[in-house]
């Protein structure tokens, strides 16, 4: 009986049946084979709802909304390419910037490239840059941001893997606010390098260039005058230590509110508003779920010491660390091109115990994580980002991948770098 419980649980994944169903499923089915208390699963529910940290996440989510069905992604487009338009490549690099900073609030690589490429593809062509070039960056800027706080899934990961952390060793090892500070050198420098490459290929081609006004610049920055203080509000609240992570995200929601609705008038309170309340409600409740479960299932994992099983095989084939961390990678890059969530949720649990038997720091780990996260987006068979790009641009998903084949391998050197040089993650917070 259990053997076809198991074999539903697999047919109800691949037909689509929502995923906190199958793992709270999978969680009680657990429970149930080892003798445990079924109320554990129930447990964690509830420490959801009472834990003060899990109110940044609906905030968080309500504002990058908000943001994504205003005019905010046009005028941050009209803000850099003023800035940063005499460049060569610079429209390229305005694109970088703008859907890394779009992408960090809404934290959905699928929102920045329906919203932000949608907006950016047609410009770019025009200035001359090649299709491929352009099909290439923007299925990549669309993952771009996820290093950057207030990023949910930087939120999630700090909360499931504190919750891992916390079950093997007592303590709780990550904080959110300082694997926010953790993240932010390999962000900037996976932009920087892409920036890089997006000069370069500026510059080989001779693409058209913006010539630099200050009368342009002051236009735009008075256009985009609410938006250039939120992120400055965020980075120094959070990383001087003025205030939390949920307080951030109270601040957030109330500015940008404000902004959207009063101050430039995009959003309607009668007609888009509760539109914008009802999808990210539904985004948020869907999450929560998800996230119970997951908890219910990690300390179901580490009770029944799976980590400890982990551990032990894995040292009968790996012997150092150097070793560990490149299967991680490899491990990490096909996991993480399924589902993003469902890999932070079921992943991070098992892979901690076996980091952490290796040294890995809790932060650099979270950290290699994250831009394994953002490479598996654009990983075929199944890489997500790919089939957004080819739905949105109407092209082959073959040719959208061909196109990202360089943007993949500049990530991928980026990954190296930072996966053995700890010193990059790690300087700011200590």
């Amino acid at each position: 009986m259990m053997w076809v419980l198991v074999i539903a649980l697999i047919v109800a994944a691949f037909i689509g049946v929502p995923v906190f169903l199958i793992i709270g499923a999978g969680t009680l089915l657990g429970y149930y084979a080892a003798g445990s208390d079924l109320s554990g699963l129930f447990i964690e529910v509830y420490k959801i709802a009472t834990n003060p940290v899990f109110t940044a996440i609906p905030l968080f989510i309500f504002a990058g909304y908000i943001m994504s069905a205003s005019k905010t992604p046009q005028r941050l487009v009209n803000l850099s390419r003023a800035l940063l338009g005499w460049m060569p490549g610079g429209l390229a690099v305005v694109s970088l910037i703008t859907c890394a900073f779009f992408t960090a609030f809404t934290g959905a690589s699928g929102v920045t490239i329906i919203a932000m490429g949608g907006l950016l593809y047609p410009v770019l062509l025009k200035e001359r840059y090649s299709e491929d070039f352009t099909l290439g960056l923007l299925t990549t800027t669309g993952s771009l941001g996820l290093l950057f706080p207030p990023s949910l899934p930087l939120i999630l990961y700090a909360v499931i893997a504190g919750n891992a952390y916390t079950s093997i060793s007592g303590q709780p090892s990550i904080t959110i606010d300082k694997l926010f500070i953790a993240a932010l050198i390999p962000g900037i420098i996976l932009v920087v390098a892409l920036s890089i490459y997006s000069i370069f290929i500026g510059y080989k081609t001779g693409v058209n260039k913006t010539k630099f006004k200050w009368s342009e610049l002051l236009r735009t920055a008075k256009e985009a005058r609410y938006e250039i203080p939120l992120p400055i509000i965020i980075l120094v609240g959070i990383y001087g230590g003025f205030f939390t992570v949920s307080e951030a995200a109270a601040i957030t929601a109330i500015y940008v509110l404000i902004m959207e609705v009063f101050l430039y008038g995009d959003i309607s309170i009668r007609k888009d508003l509760s539109k914008v309340i009802k999808e990210s409600s539904i985004l948020t409740g869907a999450l929560i779920a998800i996230i119970g479960m997951a908890l219910a299932f990690t300390n179901y994992v580490i009770e029944q010491e799976v980590p400890f099983y982990l551990v032990e095989l894995m040292k009968q084939y790996i012997s150092t660390k150097t070793s560990f961390l490149m299967i991680l990678n490899v491990f990490l890059i096909v996991i993480c091109m399924i589902d993003n969530f469902s890999a932070i949720l079921i992943v991070v649990p098992l892979i901690i115990p076996i980091a952490n038997s290796f040294g890995v720091d809790p932060y650099h780990l979270g950290v290699i994580f994250l831009i394994n996260l953002e490479i598996g987006f654009l990983t075929p068979p199944i890489g997500l980002n790919i089939f957004i790009s080819s739905l949105r641009f109407r092209h082959n998903v073959i040719d959208v991948f061909r196109a990202t084949i360089p943007f993949y391998l500049v990530l991928v050197v980026c990954l190296i770098l930072i996966t053995y040089i700890p010193w990059i993650t790690l300087f700011l917070i200590r």
